[in-house]
């Protein structure tokens, strides 16, 4: 039988907001009074491994951001970067009450870098629901890449067919799709909740 074991939620954009998207950097650029372009471009060339764990984030805003002599330090910045994540309350209630007191293993599978993931983990409670957290700075690996979906149902050891994947792009979702995974585009808490249900996904109210 094809029923559900595994149970993979993105973070940024589903149970958060966006860890350091083009909105995040655009309140930086503004808050810092950066060049845009050449912010950009930098950026463009060091969040690959920024976030497959090649660099740290020390590294990142030394070539991005403090290169220009900016009188701010790392502690400032970093600071200002955990400052714009924003847990999604609902969202991650939901994801509650599918890991508490079921038979799914519940891990998360997204995109972020080392530093950024550990915060955001810790601070919004997500060490007390998920069993694993296949992320692409300890995977090596980001999505959408056929390869990264592969290493985290590897280390999962989930069958896709048996597999179903929560993220709010769809990109995301096209390759787990092409290997098999259920998939979910996440669009509000509700929507979610009802789609969760529709793929046969008990939910547990008093994981709340």
């Amino acid at each position: 039988m094809n029923h559900i074991r595994h149970v993979f939620f993105d973070i940024g954009g589903v149970l958060a907001t966006n860890g350091w998207d083009r909105e995040q950097r655009k309140v930086a650029i503004d808050h810092f009074n950066l060049d845009a372009a050449d912010f950009q471009a930098r950026h463009e060339e060091m969040v690959g491994p920024l976030e497959q764990g090649e660099v740290s984030l020390d590294e990142y805003l030394d070539f991005t951001i403090l290169c220009r002599g900016l009188p701010i330090d790392h502690g400032e910045l970093k600071a200002f970067i955990f400052e714009q994540s924003k847990p999604n309350t609902e969202s991650i209630g939901i994801a509650r009450e599918v890991a508490v007191g079921c038979n799914y293993w519940v891990m998360t599978l997204n995109n972020e870098s080392d530093e950024l993931n550990r915060y955001r983990i810790t601070t919004f409670g997500l060490d007390e629901i998920f069993n694993a957290y296949l992320s692409s700075c300890w995977l090596g690996l980001r999505k959408p890449t056929h390869k990264f979906y592969d290493r985290a149902l590897s280390i999962a050891q989930a069958r896709p067919e048996q597999s179903l994947f929560i993220d709010d792009r769809e990109q995301n979702l096209a390759p787990a799709a092409a290997l098999g995974m259920k998939t979910i585009l996440y669009e509000s808490p509700d929507q979610l909740r009802a789609a969760l249900v529709s793929h046969g996904i008990q939910l547990n109210p008093s994981g709340k």
